[in-house]
């Protein structure tokens, strides 16, 4: 069924799709989008879901869409005649966008979201005080036959998030939380390769800084019983515990005996020292990511950092201090937080150098242990070769003791 079509110079979208009776997909499947705030890749697109439950008494509308595909999401609830509630789960505005077109059509309708949201709508879209209502952690609404609990689940990943749970269907409506970016013909997932390396980029580029909030929102959706997960970024979940646990080694698992190794060259004196790391790495039994930095997908080396053990970030100076480049990769790093064990750094220099202390600097939020870096003047020699190689040596004898296999 395709997701859209011309009909007499008409172009017909995506209609609202069943996932049971008396609950619906509604929303857009964003093929072509290429970036998400300005930062992150969307190599396979994204989708911005709403879902619409339909009780005896009350029907309501979970999350709006992004602005740029509001029209769309209006267009599929033609159909729909009264609604009478608006659920925002969160207030970022891929999920909400949409919700003063959807407010204007349905004057009767209120939006319900958490206390700290209800602001959020206010600064973010100008939704009026009068229109929202505001619902606590584990209240219930009534909808007749239907019952959804709100869930508060802060810093997944705003402080104002939370999520619903349809008690009667067993289906858990999470937002963010388990989303993948990912546009896909197909709307159900039972947790495929392909679905959950989506997810994986998206926790390693959203989620990645809040691990440790989102383990304890883990541990208060296993105490649920959920047949399906309806996040609002991705496939619907059929499965639920393929990508559950999926978070649970993302966020808490054991690292793997890899390096990600991010770097940078301009003359090739670093470039010739990354090769000789490499080889000197895998000769003693460590995997390694390498990433030249000009070129990288942002998402693949976030992805690396969700596993690697050590982070070693190699870059030339550039007028005396860290070439920007590397400078961009320890940032990154820095801000997603990985589970970094140990970090250390290679640089090369002509005429001055203060790129060691610049990068460790950079790398603050990482609680890692500092591996002696090397540092070396023009070409390397042997001395810079052998200290490369005592480089590795530390890294794979640091994994050894931290049984790291």
């Amino acid at each position: 069924m395709p997701f859209c079509c011309l009909t007499g110079g008409r172009l017909e979208r995506m209609k609202a799709r069943k996932i049971i009776d008396g609950v619906l997909w509604m929303g857009s499947v964003d093929w072509d989008r290429r970036l998400f705030d300005s930062l992150i890749p969307l190599p396979e697109g994204t989708t911005y879901n709403s879902y619409l439950v339909r009780g005896s008494r009350a029907t309501a509308l979970i999350d709006a869409v992004d602005p740029a595909k509001r029209h769309e999401l209006m267009e599929q609830l033609d159909d729909v005649e009264r609604l009478d509630y608006l659920i925002c789960l969160h207030a970022e505005q891929d999920h909400s966008g949409a919700i003063p077109d959807v407010l204007a059509r349905y004057p009767e309708a209120k939006v319900l979201c958490s206390k700290k949201c209800a602001p959020m709508l206010w600064d973010l879209l100008r939704v009026p005080s009068e229109r929202i209502t505001v619902v606590e952690d584990d209240e219930v609404l009534d909808l007749g036959d239907r019952t959804l609990r709100f869930i508060y689940a802060p810093w997944v990943h705003w402080p104002e998030t939370m999520l619903a749970y349809l008690a009667e269907d067993r289906i858990l409506f999470t937002c963010d939380f388990l989303g993948a970016h990912l546009a896909a013909s197909e709307l159900f997932s039972d947790g495929g390769p392909r679905e959950l390396a989506a997810a994986k980029r998206y926790y390693a580029e959203i989620m990645m800084p809040f691990a440790s909030t989102i383990v304890r929102h883990l541990d208060k959706i296993e105490a649920l019983d959920i047949e399906t997960v309806c996040p609002s970024h991705g496939p619907v979940w059929t499965n639920p515990s393929a990508i559950i646990q999926c978070y649970r080694q993302w966020t808490s698992g054991p690292t793997a005996n890899r390096v990600c190794l991010p770097f940078v060259t301009m003359h090739g004196s670093t470039l010739l020292l990354v090769d000789r790391l490499v080889d000197a790495l895998v000769q003693r039994g460590v995997g390694v990511d390498r990433f030249e930095l000009t070129s990288v997908d942002l998402g693949l080396l976030a992805m690396s950092l969700i596993d690697c053990a050590t982070v070693v970030i190699a870059a030339p100076t550039v007028l005396g201090g860290i070439h920007p480049a590397a400078a961009y990769a320890a940032f990154v790093a820095n801000a997603l937080r990985p589970r970094t064990r140990f970090v250390s750094a290679v640089t090369s220099y002509g005429w001055a150098g203060r790129a060691i202390d610049q990068l460790t600097s950079m790398l603050g939020n990482l609680s890692a242990q500092v591996l002696d870096p090397v540092v070396v003047k023009g070409l390397p020699g042997p001395d810079d070769y052998k200290a490369i190689d005592d480089l590795a040596e530390r890294i794979a004898a640091a994994h050894r003791e931290a049984g790291i296999a």
